[in-house]
């Protein structure tokens, strides 16, 4: 597409989706409900459809070397869309949060205020890979009432069309406009470009993705930003640490699905547990093909260990690649987490009380663990159904981001007559 074809279909669509909030903002919970337990049938009844378009993608990425991690991330299968499908009926049992009154109060004069829960409006969903973020992001916006402008990566832009197409159709049955629901399809970078300046028809954009895509837009946009950030998250295991949980703990927030943003990039490990539990530490991950990389003193008690560069450390490497690096104690493993860390998630593993509440306290992060893995880091497991991303930042939403923090506020005044003196 030339430059004016794309910044053509980002203006139209988002117009699109602004001109359907009147409708949006009319419905009732129960319609919103009606409408996602449609879109979650709709992809279960046409899933054959959506998996061919998804192999499409998968055969293109094979071709173009995309790594097995991502290809995992891509990949869609009956199982993976019953759960997508399941994620949006999970999202219709969540308690609607638009409407609701967070404070009324009466002043002397008699007006009568109240502070009530209201949509965002139009959000701008820009991610990378995984297609299942499209019904995600869609589910959450559409059931606070928002209409979603989505744009989506490269790598799975026919399941994208496919999914889109499958739930605009299945919308097209219920009282929500199915123009509440938009999907970019040119996956050029101008796209991108385009819908970061789109003020006055995007009320907020929300990336998703690598740390590239996220910089890119928190740099550039000059739409309102809700920055969901890159996941260099640490494990510290101190020297309290019982070794079969802290051996526990490791594996699984490394290899359990180590493509995800709340995967261990990095082992901290107490220099006395250490000399003693390192191996018993380590075997594990190495059994299962995890590449170590580490600083020279893990390198002489494990000398399976590559050695680990400052770079390894500030890396996001969603694959089967693990730093190591042994520390004196809780004040350095703080130091390395606060110089690499991404402010996502960070577990301490420990038996020592005020270390794992200096930890709780001090480290600075959207989630900290305290002898759990960071795995948890997901809207599913806190609760909140699907997530529309996990923020980084610190206004207005932080972690795993569900329904309320799709919703702004607004004041509703009324009175009988008053006038200002």
């Amino acid at each position: 597409m030339t430059q004016q074809t794309t910044i053509h279909e980002v203006k139209a669509k988002a117009q699109a989706a602004r001109a359907a909030l009147p409708a949006m903002n009319r419905l009732t919970t129960a319609q919103k409900n009606v409408a996602l337990l449609a879109m979650a049938d709709a992809l279960v009844r046409e899933q054959d459809a959506i998996i061919a378009a998804n192999k499409e993608d998968l055969e293109r990425g094979k071709v173009s070397g995309t790594s097995a991690s991502l290809l995992d991330r891509l990949k869609l299968d009956e199982n993976r869309i019953a759960g997508i499908a399941e994620g949006l009926r999970q999202i219709v049992e969540l308690p609607d949060p638009v409407g609701e009154v967070l404070e009324t109060f009466e002043r002397p004069n008699g007006l009568h205020i109240e502070q009530v829960r209201v949509p965002l409006g139009v959000i701008g969903m820009i991610y990378e890979a995984r297609p299942n973020v499209t019904v995600d992001a869609a589910g959450l916006c559409l059931k606070t009432g928002n209409a979603i402008v989505l744009r989506g990566g490269s790598a799975a832009i026919e399941s994208n069309r496919r999914i889109v197409d499958v739930l605009r159709r299945a919308l097209a049955g219920t009282d929500m406009p199915p123009d509440a629901l938009q999907l970019i399809e040119d996956s050029d970078r101008r796209s991108v470009d385009a819908m970061l300046k789109l003020n006055g028809l995007l009320d907020v954009i929300i990336p998703r993705g690598g740390a590239s895509l996220i910089r890119n837009v928190v740099e550039n946009a000059t739409v309102p930003v809700i920055e969901t950030g890159a996941g260099i998250c640490h494990t510290f295991v101190d020297e309290s640490a019982d070794p079969e949980m802290a051996a526990r703990i490791a594996f699984n927030a490394k290899v359990q699905r180590p493509s995800v943003c709340n995967a261990m990039e990095t082992l901290l490990v107490h220099r006395n547990f250490a000399a003693k539990h390192l191996e018993r530490l380590l075997q594990p991950l190495a059994e299962a093909n995890v590449e170590l990389r580490g600083c020279e003193e893990t390198r002489r008690l494990f000398p399976a260990v590559r050695p680990a560069t400052e770079d390894d450390y500030a890396t996001e490497y969603n694959d089967y690649i693990l730093n190591v690096r042994i520390v004196g104690g809780l004040d350095e493993a703080l130091a390395h987490i606060g110089k690499f860390g991404t402010r996502h998630s960070e577990c301490i593993v420990t038996e020592d009380h005020r270390n794992a509440e200096r930890f709780l306290q001090e480290v600075d992060a959207a989630a900290v663990y305290h002898n759990a893995s960071t795995r948890f880091t997901d809207g599913f497991e806190f609760g909140f159904g699907a997530e529309i991303g996990i923020s980084t930042q610190k206004l207005h939403a932080r972690g795993p981001m569900g329904l309320p923090a799709l919703t702004s506020t607004k004041y509703r005044i009324r009175g009988n007559g008053q006038i200002r003196g």
